[in-house]
Formats: structure tokens, sequence, C-alpha cells
């Protein structure tokens, strides 16, 4: 009787890891892609073999990345085309990249953006030839008066008609001196309010916002779908230091409008490359990260 108990139950163990396994196997890849300033020292090391760099994120789970080198109409040195052959090469969509050029002082006095309007346009044509969805601004100067920052916004606003012509979308990425006060108002704030929907986007780094002592979430509800992109980081790798609440968070990711998610990584201890690894790891088990980016 016992022996026959034991083979029952041995049974219905081969059965249940047998259904779990084909589970897994029917359940669609979830879309996860990386900021490639998250392993710049890698990227650096190899000498730009972005060969290498892209084989390793597409074995780790990584289906897209966010560029962080374009210059002299390149991207790590790469004209746009190659940079597009060689991440799809592996797998890897090629869907926004961090780049500026933001206004000088004469400039913001002036109200003329007709130079910066120049720089995008080759920008935005380099961008479009390396098939990406999204263009970020990752960085602006908290300005001394909110007049200033009113020129800025005006200045989003006509760059995100460029990319909007091009099909391409345009946005700003946060850090924590956003979540401050530029006169009377929240800085990141300001912002969203002041420019069009249809035109600028913003792609909100979970961390900075944390550590700014503001909530991901209340900015979901206060401003909903404004944020098709995220900024999943941490303290250390993604999930590790209990410091950010993620489940929450993806719980109002419809109510936010966000489209992609993308992971960068603040510090990790191991190399760059262990902590991307992490990451993805954390996030594909992650019950609460759905499989419906990028889609």
């Amino acid at each position: 009787m016992t022996r026959n108990i034991i083979c029952a139950l041995l049974l219905i163990g081969a059965i249940f890891t047998s259904c779990t396994t084909a589970q897994k196997a029917s359940a669609p890849k979830k879309e996860i892609s990386i900021q490639l300033y998250s392993i710049r020292d890698t990227i650096a090391r190899s000498g730009n073999n972005l060969d290498a760099i892209f084989k390793g994120l597409a074995e780790m789970g990584y289906t897209g990345i966010e560029a962080a080198g374009y210059g002299g109409g390149k991207f790590y040195g790469y004209a746009p085309e190659d940079f597009k052959a060689t991440a799809e090469k592996y797998g890897i969509k090629v869907i926004s990249s961090h780049c500026n050029r933001n206004l000088t002082a004469e400039e913001i006095e002036s109200g003329d953006f007709s130079e910066g309007l120049k720089w995008w346009a080759q920008a935005i044509a380099d961008h479009k030839a390396a098939g990406m969805k999204y263009i970020v601004n990752p960085w602006l100067n908290r300005p001394a008066t909110l007049k200033e920052l009113k020129v800025t916004c005006d200045y989003f606003n006509e760059i995100g008609k460029l990319c909007n012509a091009a099909g391409l979308k345009y946005g700003y990425h946060n850090h924590s001196h956003e979540m401050v006060n530029v006169e009377n108002r929240v800085m990141l704030e300001y912002m969203i309010e002041n420019t069009d929907p249809e035109l600028v986007f913003y792609e909100l780094d979970l961390y900075w916002t944390v550590m700014g002592k503001k909530s991901p979430v209340e900015f979901f509800e206060k401003y909903p779908g404004r944020f098709a992109l995220l900024h999943v980081k941490d303290h250390r790798e993604v999930g590790q230091s209990g410091m950010v609440g993620f489940d929450a968070i993806f719980k109002n990711v419809a109510t936010a409008g966000v489209q992609d998610i993308i992971v960068e990584i603040e510090g990790c201890k191991g190399t760059t490359m262990d902590g991307a690894k992490v990451s993805i790891n954390y996030l594909l088990d992650a019950a609460f990260v759905p499989a419906t980016y990028g889609k």
C-alpha cells in the first residue's frame, strides 16, 4: 500500500511539473528593455563591441534597448542603420534614445529656438534611421524662474512637433531635482502642465521620483496617460533594496499610459552585466509585471 501511495504521489508530481513547464513555455514573453547607460563600463571595455553586448543582453531575456551614446550622427560610433541592424541580429528592438540639445541662456532670453531646432531636425532623422520610437531628453538644470521654465516647455513642444512629423515621440526623463519647487511650483508638475500631451510624454524614473520624496502612483493619478515610458530603477539591482514599491506601481501602469518599461541600474554588487541579469530576473519572475509592453 505504501509503495502504491508513493508511486501515485510521484506521478502527480510529474504531471504538475509537466503542466507548469508547459504553462511557462506557452506564456507570452515579457517585453523588457535596458538603458545602455547601465552598462557603460562594459561597453567601454569592449571597445564598443555591440555584437557581444547585444548577444549577452538577449540571452538574459532583454527584448529592447535605450541608447545613451548619440553624437556626430552616430550611436556608439555606429551609423544609425548599422546600430539598428546589430541589435536586430539578436532579436533586440531599438526603441529609444537619450540625447539633448538644451537652450542656452541667450536662447532662453530671446525665445528664439531656430538654431536648436536645426540640430533636432538632424538628430531626429538619425534616430528614425536607427529604428527608434522615442527620443528622450535626460536632463534639464533647475531654472531660477517659472518664466525660464515656460520657455523651455515651449521649446519641448516645438521639438515634439518635429518628432511627431517624423513618426517619433519626444519625452523628458526626470531626476530628483524636478521634485522641488521653482518659485511656488513643483518643477515636474509645471513641466507636465505646460507641455502638450500630444507632443511631449514623460519617462518617469521611479528611483529618482522616490528619492525626491514623491509618489510615482500619485503622479500617475494626477496626470493620467502622460508616462509612456518608465525607468525601472532601484538603489542597487532592481528589486534588491526594497525601497521602491514596484508592485503598487505596476498595478497603476494602465492609468499612467505606460507603453514600454526600461531597466536602468543605479548600482550593483558585481559587474554591471551581473546587475543587468539580476534586474531582469527579478522582473521576469515578478507576477505583477505584465507581458504587454512594446506591442
